[in-house]
């Protein structure tokens, strides 16, 4: 998602990298959901499509505790993918925006 080599080091913001260098993995999550659901309702199909695609990457498919649910996944942001392609913003902005509320319940039901 970030490319270091169009960045101006002089620009970056020093608050956000340190919000991220400082970010637990679900918090991370919850960002790069974030970035996907602003960018699907700027219709910016490929920043969107980087977000799904840092998203399918952070699957897990070799351990089988989890393996079904990253199939799911995958298969949703594959889907997300190709509404993006075809402009059906609507359709992604539902799921992520679905998909992200889920991550929160299940964190905040691991603090409970």
């Amino acid at each position: 998602m970030y490319n270091s080599t169009y960045a101006n080091p002089n620009k970056v913001n020093k608050y956000i990298v340190n919000d991220i260098l400082e970010a637990t993995p679900q918090q991370l999550l919850i960002k790069v959901y974030d970035f996907a659901i602003v960018n699907c309702q700027k219709h910016n199909l490929a920043k969107t499509n980087a977000a799904l695609q840092e998203l399918i990457n952070s699957l897990r498919f070799t351990d089988d505790k989890v393996k079904e649910v990253s199939i799911g996944l995958y298969k949703l942001y594959q889907y997300c993918q190709e509404e993006m392609r075809r402009q059906n913003y609507d359709i992604v902005y539902k799921i992520l925006t679905e998909l992200r509320e889920s991550w929160l319940n299940a964190f905040n039901s691991l603090k409970e």
